[in-house]
């Protein structure tokens, strides 16, 4: 018998298969305590919190696991193919500026939060945000910086411009992800309430609407029994997809790296273009949205977007399983900075929401496609609809290119603070 944790990823992912099955069962009973359960905490928030659970209580270790990156290198990418294979671009661009609007006022209250949660930690704990030369907290905080405005890449390269201590990174990394996901888990309770909040909002909601119904009329319209050649074929796009999109994705941020100096040089603003996770995922897009205008946007009526949907979900799991609930008491003075900072980030997207009548989903994919990336901000948009999966896609894409020069710039404002 196997001592816990388990560790082989065929057990884990079995646990985690257990958890989403688990929830399915339970969220489609309509009477009684789950039906309850269910009005107050989304499917969703539940496939994230119980791999979490496993993790924080010892019965998997998710440190040893490759199931994350086969998720998001392998499942991600297909997903995007087929929850995009009948997208409609028109539909997407006539969603007009509030987007891009709520995305940059995310950006700018991940660069703004920084440098203002130093200053009041500061008050009542000012060894917390101290440090002198490479052991300075403001560094560290520079690498979370760049992985809530752009991602992974992002993240790397503020390590290296501003060369905090290594031995000291993991605590930096653990801050990054408990308060990324306690405001992922946040956003995701909040999905369940849209109509209340965008009542609160008094926001337009219209073409996100129209949008729905299209691609839901169209949907029904192309719907029939799915045969195993469906499958066959949908397996062929997803995943004949993934390995093109991992292919040119690899070789074209090689290019760049070989022939771009600026991209070469990670001390540099555009470096974080030279990811080959971000070009795997532009690809990925691409390629769903080059076989949207042929034949094959037929296949969602075979059901396309359910099978994106169910890797998707697979994807929240392996994210949940990242975060140990018992790590938030470890080092409270550092998550309270943490907090602090996602706190501004939120109250500045609440007041930019509340002003220009943004809908709420505007609201949550753009502060994910900062916080979470390329990741996450697809994962929050196909909970509002499959359709809508795009519009996460390419913000979080638009993350990767502002990311480092946003988060250089906070940096140098937590430098000053920090010394106030």
């Amino acid at each position: 018998m196997n001592q816990l944790p388990f560790t082989e990823d065929t057990v884990i992912f079995g646990l985690l298969a257990l958890c989403l099955g688990f929830v399915f069962y339970t969220s489609s009973i309509k009477t009684g305590f789950w039906k309850k359960f269910y009005t107050i905490v989304p499917a969703v928030l539940m496939c994230y919190l119980l791999p979490s659970i496993l993790a924080s209580v010892g019965i998997i270790d998710e440190k040893s696991s490759q199931t994350y990156y086969i998720a998001s290198r392998y499942l991600l990418p297909a997903a995007l193919i087929l929850m995009t294979l009948s997208i409609d671009l028109k539909a997407i661009l006539n969603l007009g500026s509030k987007a891009l609007i709520m995305f940059l006022t995310g950006t700018a209250g991940i660069i703004i939060g920084g440098p203002l949660a130093i200053l009041i930690v500061s008050v009542f704990s000012p060894e917390t945000v101290g440090g002198a030369g490479f052991d300075a907290v403001w560094r560290g905080l520079a690498t979370i910086a760049g992985s809530w405005i752009g991602g992974g890449a992002n993240q790397a390269a503020m390590l290296e411009v501003f060369q905090f201590n290594q031995e000291k990174y993991g605590g930096m990394v653990l801050i990054d992800i408990v308060v990324a996901n306690i405001w992922m888990a946040i956003i995701l309770l909040g999905v369940g309430k849209t109509k209340k909040i965008d009542a609160w909002l008094k926001a337009d909601t219209s073409s996100i609407e129209e949008l729905k119904v299209k691609v839901s009329e169209h949907t029904a319209k192309i719907a029939r029994v799915t045969t195993l050649p469906d499958f066959m074929m949908l397996l062929l796009f997803a995943f004949a997809g993934v390995g093109l999109a991992h292919f040119f994705g690899n070789h074209f941020a090689e290019f760049l790296e070989q022939n771009f100096e600026v991209i070469r040089n990670k001390e540099k603003v555009l470096s974080s273009l030279g990811s080959k996770f971000l070009w795997m995922v532009v690809f990925a897009t691409m390629f769903g949205i080059g076989i949207s205008f042929t034949k094959a946007k037929n296949y969602e009526g075979a059901g396309a977007s359910k099978i994106g949907g169910m890797f998707i979900y697979i994807l929240v799991a392996t994210i949940g399983m990242k975060m140990d609930l018992g790590a938030v008491f470890e080092n409270p003075g550092l998550i309270a900075i943490g907090l602090i900072w996602i706190s501004i980030h939120a109250v500045l997207l609440i007041v930019v929401a509340k002003l220009i009548k943004a809908p709420f989903f505007f609201l949550a994919v753009g502060s994910q496609a900062n916080v979470g990336g390329a990741a996450s901000a697809p994962v929050v948009a196909a909970e509002f609809h499959p359709s809508l999966t795009s519009v996460g896609i390419l913000l979080a894409v638009f993350g990767y290119v502002v990311g480092t020069g946003g988060a250089y710039l906070c940096a140098l404002l937590m430098e000053v603070a920090s010394k106030v």
